[in-house]
């Protein structure tokens, strides 16, 4: 009964946010709906990273190898392809950053605690020195110009450049990855990896192979973190060293601990806050990142759990408020029947 319940509201909740984020285009100017955009782009690479970090205790300081090779695998395809489909565009690079993310994994899980994580920072700077380095293919510096492909879908053909089009494709195709990785944190493979998170001794001895399922674990969020990279290379029309550099895991892990760990709602709400924060400060100043820093600290100093911690816990006071008005209502009716 009580999880029929959560599925109710889950589903609401989805109708209503599916309904909202429709009419947004038509209420909004453009720069608000291509900012929307880029929210739901980064969302996504937000919660590929708290499937690592929230739910396999897994800390990375290169995730954005991940995002960055899917950006790049996009922009190198569209440029040496001309031809190339946006499906295409989008595929290839979850395939190559699967296949990515299945090889480093095998290395890198070998390892545990800070060793996991200053080999993740290790492997990122060596991607960040091949796109850096391999001028011919990645531009360097200079970066990838790419063009959206358009859109066939055989009874038309929509046209890509236009902002208000690629958001509702953006919407459609990454809301229904996230509701898969929801799906996903609910399978016997979501909550397997829980466990192991929790008491990793007691899920050897029950026979499970760890290893195994950190490294499947590990390979999904980095194909999810290249899908993310080659929306990202999509919807800037533009790639460079920026996008597999550590600000850009700097940038995820702010969003994910700004929303919080502790639910796939944290790094949406986290990487809207994030967005919007840091489109009004640099508006107002060059040193917005000194700012994000401030912010970032008070956070983790304050609300650990991030503000799905707070939006939880107001949740829970607000049920128990209407729990004690209800039963007080009990408690007198039955009172006044007794005089």
């Amino acid at each position: 009964m009580f999880e029929r319940r959560n599925y109710a509201n889950l589903i609401t909740w989805a109708v209503f946010c599916l309904l909202t984020t429709l009419v947004i285009p038509l209420w909004f100017p453009l720069y608000q709906v291509s900012l929307l955009t880029e929210v739901m782009v980064f969302s996504l690479y937000a919660i590929s990273y708290n499937l690592l970090l929230g739910y396999a205790g897994l800390l990375s300081f290169g995730h954005a190898m991940f995002f960055g090779t899917g950006a790049y695998t996009a922009a190198i395809f569209l440029n040496q392809f001309p031809g190339l489909s946006i499906w295409g565009a989008i595929l290839i690079p979850v395939f190559i950053t699967t296949v990515v993310g299945l090889v480093i994994g095998s290395f890198l899980l070998r390892h545990k605690g800070a060793y996991f994580a200053l080999l993740t920072l290790a492997f990122n700077a060596l991607f960040y020195a091949i796109a850096t380095k391999w001028h011919s293919i990645t531009g360097g510096d200079d970066g990838l110009s790419v063009t959206r492909p358009d859109l066939n879908i055989g009874i038309a053909r929509l046209d890509m450049s236009d902002i208000t089009v690629f958001y509702y494709f953006t919407l459609i195709i990454i809301g229904l990855v996230a509701l898969y990785c929801y799906y996903f944190t609910k399978t016997a493979m979501g909550r397997t990896v829980l466990l192991i998170r929790e008491n990793e001794e007691r899920m050897k001895f029950l026979g499970y192979n760890t290893n195994i399922s950190r490294l499947l674990l590990f390979t999904f969020t980095g194909a999810l973190a290249g899908f993310a990279g080659a929306f990202y290379a999509l919807f800037f029309q533009f790639t460079s060293i920026s996008a597999i550099s550590i600000e850009m895991t700097t940038t995820v892990l702010l969003m994910t601990f700004i929303g919080g760990t502790g639910s796939l709602l944290g790094p949406v709400l986290g990487a809207l806050v994030y967005t919007f924060i840091q489109d009004f400060l640099s508006d107002i100043t060059d040193r917005w990142q000194l700012i994000m820093g401030l912010i970032f600290i008070l956070m983790v100093l304050f609300v650990p759990g991030g503000l799905s911690e707070i939006l939880f816990s107001l949740k829970s006071r607000l049920r128990g408020f209407k729990y004690f008005k209800k039963t007080g209502q009990i408690i007198n009716s039955g009172n006044n029947e007794t005089t």
